[in-house]
């Protein structure tokens, strides 16, 4: 039993380590680095060293205000864009405000495809979720509230493509821009 203890203490658990997220590979790094920063913490990955632990520290202390400033600049370029393409609008078809509804109604459709309503047929596919509970996933992954009943890439029964979990950290860089200009637009409305 004493030993038993002695392994938990130094990050060992029986669930063990046998999960392609699991592994410090470059793909599950980028994942956790991802996960640390934005501030979601599924709670399923974590340094289990001293070192690790204070390595993860200062790595969040610079690495979460430069991320606020990364996002803000990704929602300050796709706010751009969409600002852009009602100009363009309202001069090729001269609508005054019209163009202007219309763009931040595509943005809004748009940016609700490509981060809450397709990305579950993906998690549906390569983790076996229903599309509601990859939907789930989706909004408390953008959300920052990351309760770690679903993670990416934690069932040692299949097999991951080496992309899959790159390609979800990018779309969850750039999901949070997105949903911090909903929210911010909805404040705006609310006051």
């Amino acid at each position: 039993l004493q030993g038993i203890i002695q392994a938990y203490k130094s990050g060992i658990t029986l669930q063990g380590n046998t999960t392609s997220l699991g592994k410090w590979d470059y793909s599950g790094s980028f994942f956790f680095s991802i996960s640390a920063i934005t501030t979601i913490g599924y709670g399923n990955l974590s340094p289990s060293t001293a070192v690790g632990r204070i390595f993860c520290i200062v790595f969040a202390l610079f690495g979460i205000p430069l991320n606020l400033v990364v996002l803000n600049e990704i929602g300050h370029l796709m706010l751009l864009g969409v600002q852009h393409c009602a100009c363009r609008l309202e001069e090729v078809f001269h609508w005054q405000n019209k163009a202007s509804f219309l763009m931040k109604t595509c943005a809004l459709v748009t940016g609700l495809l490509l981060f809450l309503l397709l990305p579950p047929l993906l998690f549906s596919d390569k983790e076996g979720w229903s599309y509601e509970e990859g939907f789930y996933y989706s909004f408390i992954t953008l959300s920052t509230i990351g309760f770690g009943d679903y993670v990416i890439g934690m069932n040692p029964d299949r097999t991951y493509p080496s992309w899959y979990k790159n390609v979800v950290s990018l779309w969850i860089l750039f999901g949070m821009a997105w949903l911090a200009l909903v929210i911010k637009f909805c404040i705006n409305i609310l006051e």
